[in-house]
C-alpha cells in the first residue's frame, strides 16, 4: 500500500506537510506506544441499551475490563460474526454527532435484514488508537469550551474549523496517526463491510486491509478533513458535491487533481429509519396540534462543553410565561451531563416548580416518548431527560424528537433530521453550511447567531400561523425526493461494494 500521507487523489503533498505528518506519528507513538505487532482479541456483545431496538451488536477489543462497553453480564459467547448481513459502523464519539449518525446508520441496517456491528474506536483504553483519539477529542472539547470567548473563537476556533480543517496538509498528518489505529481491526473479518460516521475508522479500516470501506461525511462544507482514500465518500448534499469531487480551496488557489468519480456519491441524509417511516404522521400531528392551540411543544438538545449555555438560558427564561399559561412545553435533554441540568436550575431557580426529571431511568424515558405520540396526550410543564449512558444519552433526543414541534439545536449533525428546526448560533464555522441548507430545503429556520434573534424566532413559531405548517410541509415533501434516505443509501453502497466482488 502506498503512504497515503504523500500523494491524495493524484496530488503530491509538499516534502515539509509530510515531514510533518511523520512527525506527529512518532510524538503519538512516543507517548502512547506502537501496538502494531500487539494481536487483540476480538469479542462480540449484543449492546445492552440500544440492542433491542437497533439489533446493535457491540465489537470488543483487547481486554474486556478496559472497554468502556463491557458489561459482563450481558457477554454472550456464542455469538459470531455474520459474513453474509453483517456490516460494522466504525465510529468515534466526539460529541454525540458521530455516535447519533452511527445509529441511523444501525436503524437502516436493521430495516434492510442486516446485523449492525459497533465498532467506538474510542473505546478500547488500552489500544494506542484509542489513546489517540482520546487526546485529540479533549483538544477539540477544550477548543470547543473556549470558543465562548469573542477572540479566541473569531482568531482561532472559526478559522481552525473552516480554512484549517480544510487543508489537503491537514489530511496528509490525519493519514498518518490513523495509522496507529489500524491494529484494533486486526482480527475483524475482512470482507465484512465498514462504515465509518468519522473519518478516523474509515483510514484505520483501510490501513488494516478492510477490503469495503464508506467513508459517510457528516459536514457538508468541503474539508480534506474527511478524505479516507480508498474508500467510497458519501455527502447528505447536493451543494457539497463539487467542493469535494474538485478537492476546491484545500491547497489555497492550486488547481488540484479531482476525487475520482466512483469515490464520490450522493446520498441523502442520514436519518433513523423509525423517523423516516413516521414523517407523515407526525408532521399531520405537528399540524393539528398548532390548530387545536395545544402547547407547542419545543426540543432542546444541549452539549456538555457549556459552549451555549447561555443561550439556552434566555430560551429558557422566555420560555416559562408560556409554559405557565399552557401555551408551550418543554423537553431539555442534558445528554450524560447532569452539570449541565444542575447549572440551569440554579440559574433559573422558576424551573424547579415547572421541571419533571426523567433521569437514568430508560424505560421511563421511553414510555414518556411513546405517550407524547398519543393524539390524547397534552404535555406540560419542562421535561429534563438525563441518562449517565451514552447510548441511552443520545437516543434519547431520537425519541423525543418524533413528538416535538420545533428542535432547537446549534446546525450541526441535527441540521439534518426531519423536524422543524431552529437554529441557534453555531460552534465552529462549518457549521453554518448546515444551517444553509435547512433553511433552502425549508425545514429550517437561519442560523440565529445571538440571543434576540433566537428569542423573535421562538415567538414567530409560537404566534405565526403559517411557519411551522410550511416546514412540516416541506419534511413530507423532502422525504418523496429521497431528501431523507442517506442512511439506506449508505447501506446499499456499502453492501454493493462486497456484491460487486
Amino acid at each position: 500500500m502506498s503512504d497515503r500521507s504523500k500523494i491524495i487523489f493524484g496530488n503530491i503533498i509538499k516534502k515539509s506537510a509530510v515531514k510533518k505528518a511523520e512527525k506527529s506519528k512518532k510524538k503519538y507513538a512516543k507517548k502512547f506506544g506502537d501496538d502494531s505487532n500487539v494481536d487483540y482479541p476480538v469479542h462480540l456483545q449484543k449492546n445492552p441499551y440500544i440492542g433491542d431496538s437497533l439489533n446493535v451488536v457491540n465489537v470488543l477489543v483487547g481486554d474486556l475490563k478496559q472497554n468502556v462497553h463491557y458489561n459482563e453480564t450481558d457477554l454472550d459467547t456464542d455469538l459470531v460474526f455474520d459474513n453474509e448481513k453483517g456490516i460494522i459502523v466504525g465510529n468515534i464519539r466526539m460529541g454525540f454527532g458521530h455516535y447519533r449518525i452511527s445509529m441511523a446508520m444501525a436503524s437502516a441496517a436493521k430495516s434492510m435484514g442486516y446485523t449492525p456491528y459497533w465498532m467506538d474506536l474510542n473505546s478500547y483504553s488500552e489500544t494506542t488508537c484509542t489513546k489517540v483519539i482520546s487526546a485529540q477529542n479533549d483538544l477539540y472539547s477544550l477548543g470547543s469550551r473556549l470558543s465562548k470567548n469573542p477572540l479566541f473563537n473569531k482568531f482561532v476556533w472559526e478559522p481552525m474549523n473552516y480554512e484549517g480543517f480544510r487543508a489537503l496538509t491537514y489530511n496528509s498528518s490525519d493519514q498518518k496517526n490513523a495509522e496507529l489505529m489500524a491494529p484494533v481491526y486486526r482480527n475483524v473479518p475482512k470482507d465484512i463491510p465498514v462504515i465509518g460516521t468519522h473519518v478516523w475508522p474509515a483510514q484505520a479500516a483501510i490501513h488494516a486491509g478492510m477490503k469495503y470501506v464508506v467513508n459517510a461525511i457528516p459536514d457538508n462544507w468541503p474539508m480534506a478533513l474527511h478524505f479516507a482514500e480508498g474508500s467510497v465518500h458519501t455527502i447528505q448534499c447536493h451543494n457539497a458535491y463539487m467542493g469535494y469531487r474538485i478537492c476546491n480551496g484545500m491547497d489555497k488557489n492550486r488547481i488540484l487533481n479531482p476525487m475520482p468519480k466512483d469515490a464520490l456519491k450522493y446520498t441523502g441524509h442520514y436519518i433513523d429509519h423509525e423517523l423516516v417511516s413516521n414523517i407523515e404522521s407526525d408532521c399531520e400531528a405537528r399540524m393539528n396540534r398548532k390548530k387545536n392551540k395545544k402547547p407547542m411543544r419545543f426540543l432542546l438538545t444541549i452539549g456538555g462543553a457549556g459552549a451555549q449555555k447561555e443561550i439556552f438560558a434566555a430560551i429558557i427564561r422566555y420560555l416559562i410565561p408560556y409554559i405557565k399559561d399552557h401555551k408551550a412545553a418543554l423537553y431539555v435533554n442534558v445528554g450524560d451531563y447532569k452539570n449541565v441540568w444542575d447549572a440551569l436550575l440554579s440559574e433559573i431557580p422558576e424551573m424547579k416548580e415547572l421541571s419533571t426529571e426523567h433521569f437514568d431511568h430508560w424505560a421511563e424515558t421511553a414510555c414518556f416518548a411513546e405517550d407524547a405520540l398519543n393524539p390524547e396526550t397534552e404535555v406540560s410543564g419542562i421535561h429534563g431527560f438525563w441518562h449517565k449512558n451514552i447510548f441511552e444519552a443520545v437516543y434519547a433526543t431520537n425519541l423525543l424528537m418524533r413528538s416535538a414541534d420545533v428542535l432547537v439545536t446549534k446546525p450541526s449533525e441535527l441540521a439534518f433530521y426531519p423536524v422543524p428546526k431552529l437554529f441557534i448560533k453555531r460552534v465552529g464555522k462549518h457549521e453554518m453550511w448546515g444551517a444553509i441548507h435547512s433553511a433552502e430545503i425549508g425545514d429550517g429556520t437561519l442560523e440565529c447567531r445571538d440571543i434576540p434573534h433566537t428569542l423573535q424566532m421562538i415567538d414567530l413559531f409560537l404566534k405565526d400561523e403559517d411557519l411551522l405548517n410550511d416546514m412540516c410541509d416541506n419534511i413530507i415533501l423532502n422525504k418523496q425526493q429521497g431528501i431523507y434516505n442517506g442512511a439506506y443509501e449508505v447501506i446499499k453502497i456499502a453492501m454493493g461494494l462486497k456484491e460487486e466482488k
